[in-house]
């Protein structure tokens, strides 16, 4: 049955609604945003017993857990026969699709074929027989292919089994015909997309926040396993990158940081749209007075991505000036990142400022974290369009920033932004806002002013609404631009900021040229 676009279903991985963060944020959004759209979230987690930690609107009228690990699903009886001798051909060629591109193997032929598999249940058990096992070491140590020279053993090869096997079983979920598949990162939740486009005729939509296949690089710098592993799993990550970039009825990057990327990625530049992330200023409005302690503000999760060391150096240089300085940490500690929060502590005890550091936790009103800093921190290495930094603006304050994914297109002239892991430059910054009181507060105004112009909520849900019916065939007529003025210009009306912007529209000519 073909999509009304009133059926979407939504497939996250590691995010919604089972965590908070920007991503989790912006599903709820969109699915809260839509009251007339029925969403089917279809979650890829870890064990399939995590909780769910939002509460779910009306519309979401189903929720599904699709756990990554586990036991294997499916039938636990191997192929035989003909049967097998199809599966080692095919997976042969997928293997090379993916280890050695330049050998002309389709890597989307191997996938249908594995996913045919899948949706029968039997993909688990004949990826872990041992037909599979040697068919691996054989690819693996080709004279011509550089992972030979590694010598991979067969416990290279169980390992690289596992984690291959695991990431495949989003294969067999199936996503309703009569919906939109919309998932909302590349990689692995884009596979049951790619199956259900290509079995079902689903149309098949991509958002990209941070760019997957970057993260995975940087993960996989540190991780355990051996060369060959990394190899092919990274190389799996890359075709399947690939193959989800050309697939794609739409993408929709939420910034041009991300869509350059996809058209690096071999993404049709046609079927690109940015959509930016947005916030209600309403939620979001002018933090009011700073705090009488100089305050640095920091929302988010505590994760390597957000590179907290760097903050925590720059906090420690910064207050060699400024004595006075606080450091104020608000946001949770996933499960499994207990061990880089004890890191965050010891090199905060190292540099000898562990009494000016606090960690909040997790707080509801997430505006008041943004209220208590006289700036507003972000310091990650890999962001898409932060929506940290954007509550931050809307909130009027000004912020110092890592020039990552779609940061600089979010700040404008609005904040500083400084290079990543430069925690020297990023304390300059610091110390140079904080002895300027005009700047810092003339920069503030201007970003709730580039908020409420540029990156509302209302803006960022009817652009999909828009999507969701142009996909299931039943496009709208793009908005009038005068509708998005008015809009805005409601937002002005009723909003008590606009008072104190008019009084100060002429100090504008001291916030030129903050972006550098």
């Amino acid at each position: 049955m073909p999509s009304s676009g009133r059926h979407v279903t939504m497939l996250t991985e590691g995010t919604y609604p089972h965590v908070h963060g920007g991503v989790s944020t912006w599903c709820d959004q969109l699915v809260r945003g839509m009251p007339e759209v029925d969403f089917h979230v279809l979650a890829l987690t870890g064990s399939g017993r995590e909780p769910v930690t939002w509460e779910l609107p009306p519309n979401l009228y189903r929720h599904t857990s699709f756990p990554l690990w586990g036991p294997a699903q499916g039938r636990g009886r191997p192929l035989v026969g003909r049967q097998r001798r199809r599966f080692t051909d095919t997976y042969e060629r997928f293997l090379l699709s993916v280890l050695d591109p330049s050998a002309g193997c389709d890597f989307g032929e191997g996938l249908y074929a594995l996913a045919e598999l899948a949706r029968r249940g039997r993909l688990s058990a004949a990826l872990r027989s041992e037909s599979a096992l040697r068919s691996l070491m054989w690819i693996w140590t080709l004279p011509h292919l550089r992972t030979a020279a590694a010598r991979p053993t067969v416990h290279d090869a169980l390992t690289a089994t596992d984690l291959l096997e695991h990431a495949l079983r989003p294969l067999a979920a199936r996503v309703p015909g009569d919906s939109v598949a919309h998932a909302v990162s590349s990689g692995l939740a884009t596979l049951p997309a790619l199956a259900a486009q290509h079995f079902d005729g689903v149309p098949f939509l991509l958002t990209e926040h941070g760019i997957y296949l970057r993260e995975r690089y940087l993960g996989y710098r540190s991780a355990a396993q051996s060369w060959p592993v990394k190899a092919l799993m990274l190389g799996f990550y890359r075709e399947l990158n690939t193959l989800g970039y050309r697939k794609a009825d739409l993408i929709t990057p939420c910034n041009q940081y991300n869509r350059r990327w996809e058209e690096r990625g071999g993404a049709p530049t046609e079927r690109i749209r940015t959509v930016y992330n947005g916030v209600d200023p309403h939620a979001f409005p002018l933090a009011g007075p700073e705090p009488d302690v100089p305050t640095l503000s920091w929302c988010g999760r505590v994760d390597p991505i957000k590179d907290l060391e760097t903050l925590i150096r720059a906090y420690a240089i910064a207050r060699a000036e400024l004595p006075a300085l606080r450091l104020r940490l608000f946001g949770p500690v996933p499960a499994g990142n207990e061990d880089y929060r004890t890191r965050l502590e010891k090199l905060a005890a190292e540099l000898g400022v562990t009494d000016g550091i606090t960690y909040e936790g997790r707080i509801t009103d997430v505006a008041s974290a943004y209220a208590a800093g006289t700036l507003v921190m972000l310091s990650s290495i890999s962001e898409g369009f932060p929506f940290s930094l954007i509550e931050a603006m809307s909130c009027g304050r000004a912020t110092v920033s890592t020039d990552v994914g779609g940061v600089r297109e979010a700040v404008g002239d609005t904040g500083l932004v400084v290079p990543p892991r430069e925690p020297a430059v990023m304390a300059d910054a610091v110390v140079t806002l904080l002895r300027d009181d005009d700047r810092r507060t003339a920069l503030g105004r201007r970003a709730r002013q580039r908020v409420v112009d540029q990156f509302t909520l209302r803006r960022s849900v009817d652009g999909f609404r828009r999507i969701y019916r142009e996909l299931a065939g039943h496009p709208d007529p793009a908005p009038a631009v005068d509708d998005i003025r008015d809009w805005t210009l409601q937002l002005r009306i009723t909003d008590p900021w606009r008072d104190l912007a008019a009084d100060d529209a002429c100090d504008d000519d001291l916030v030129t040229g903050e972006a550098a």
